[in-house]
């Protein structure tokens, strides 16, 4: 076989991975490449795509415009010192641990009118943080934020699951992942152009009232279907599900030492600037543009297994270099590399969908937002004791815990053959 041949046959397999409910057998007399393309779109004209997309991308202009200008606010115009800081971060992590509450929520409203009207909430949020330059006005208004965010994640992770099946969720979650991306690029750019003329007020004010907007357009939206299987309006605890809850709970352990302790790491020790970890984050975020959709298509390809060990493998020696390592550069090219296996943590939520209930999904991902938050107070707190004793602690007992969890998704493929045999 030729290699062009090679290459026509495996984007065919691609595409009707991507859409299962084409038969490309039926229509090979289209042009492989033309129709390969067909495929890819048909899932991008999907109701529930576009809508989780816009809806994905304003959570994370939201989010970037917040983290990226309210430590500045915090210092520069409120006076608040780093107890408070730490603190309003702590009280931020609350509507995380709230997050099964997501469940009883959609009793009263639909889910996906839900996943838009906290989009606004979200939005509402960032735009009142600069109208109360006060401690107690930034605890209240970071709950508006936070409340917004954690509940379009839960909701955006149960419709994805329900909507997509688990030949096309990895690359849906991909493609998002990517697109949000591409977002914290342009937001990141457009703050630094205008960070010079505008207030902080207006800056916030502004950019959140956009968010606003594209919660309302969620809100008119309906980009539902009739023939889903109905969700379960409680909350779901399950033993054959036991697996997924530790996996989640270590990616929430795994995601606070990344975002606690490996950025404090480049600007404590390496003394890494503001410009520089602003190009830092840029540089993260174009690659994961690329590198996001190729992760959706891998999960895909090899099954989570192998996704996730190549993770939890490349983490144990990521965390021990970063214990150990004394070059200004190496360390940043760690920190990119950390960035991009954070992405791989999608594969617990695929190899949920092939394990769970189809009912199960909506509460499930709510009490697996909960479960991921639990170390989100924990890993801080324990971590910074370990830190005034040796920087290095957090660091090794991250690559213990990577090796933990590297050891816990070796039993992936039994669960879902497990699945699989109960399901026949």
């Amino acid at each position: 076989m030729s290699c062009s041949h090679y290459i026509i046959i495996n984007i065919i397999d691609t595409a009707q991975t991507l859409c299962p409910q084409i038969d490309v057998k039926t229509h090979l007399s289209a042009p492989r490449f033309g129709l390969a393309l067909l495929l890819m779109e048909n899932i991008k004209r999907d109701r529930m795509f576009i809508f989780l997309a816009v809806m994905s991308v304003a959570s994370t202009v939201g989010f970037q415009v917040w983290r990226t200008l309210f430590n500045n606010f915090a210092v520069e115009v409120v006076g608040l010192g780093g107890n408070h800081i730490g603190m309003i971060q702590s009280i931020r992590e609350i509507p995380g641990f709230l997050a099964l509450l997501v469940v009883y929520v959609t009793l009263i409203i639909k889910e996906h009118h839900l996943s838009a009207i906290s989009i606004s909430l979200l939005g509402i949020g960032v735009a009142l943080t600069g109208l109360f330059p006060s401690y107690v006005g930034l605890i209240f208004t970071t709950l508006f934020m936070s409340f917004g965010f954690h509940y379009f994640e839960t909701t955006n992770q149960s419709l994805t699951l329900q909507y997509f099946d688990i030949k096309t969720s990895p690359w849906v979650m991909g493609k998002m992942r990517s697109y949000s991306s591409a977002a914290a690029i342009i937001i990141g750019l457009i703050i630094l152009l205008v960070n010079d003329y505008l207030s902080y007020e207006v800056m916030f004010g502004v950019l959140g009232s956009l968010i606003i907007l594209a919660g309302i357009w969620g809100v008119m939206q309906n980009p539902t279907r009739e023939d889903l299987v109905p969700q379960h309006k409680k909350m779901i605890l399950r033993k054959r599900y036991s697996l997924y809850y530790f996996l989640t709970f270590m990616a929430g352990a795994r995601r606070q030492i990344f975002v606690a302790f490996a950025v404090f790491l480049l600007v404590e020790r390496f003394q890494f600037s503001v410009r520089e970890i602003t190009l830092l984050f840029m540089l993260n975020n174009a690659i994961n543009y690329f590198v996001s959709p190729l992760i959706g298509k891998a999960i895909i390809r090899f099954g989570e297994q192998k996704v996730l060990s190549t993770e939890y493998l490349s983490l144990i020696f990521i965390f021990i270099a970063y214990a150990t390592v004394e070059s200004k550069a190496v360390i940043a090219i760690l920190y990119i590399f950390d960035h991009v296996f954070f992405n791989f943590s999608m594969a617990i939520r695929t190899f949920f969908q092939k394990i769970g209930n189809p009912e199960h999904m909506a509460p499930t991902m709510a009490a697996g937002f909960t479960i991921n938050h639990i170390a989100a107070v924990i890993i801080p707190v324990l971590g910074g004791l370990a830190w005034i004793v040796d920087y290095r602690i957090p660091f090794f007992a991250g690559a213990i815990m990577s090796l933990i969890s590297l050891v816990a998704v070796q039993f992936i493929s039994s669960n879902i053959n497990k699945a699989e045999l109960r399901h026949i």
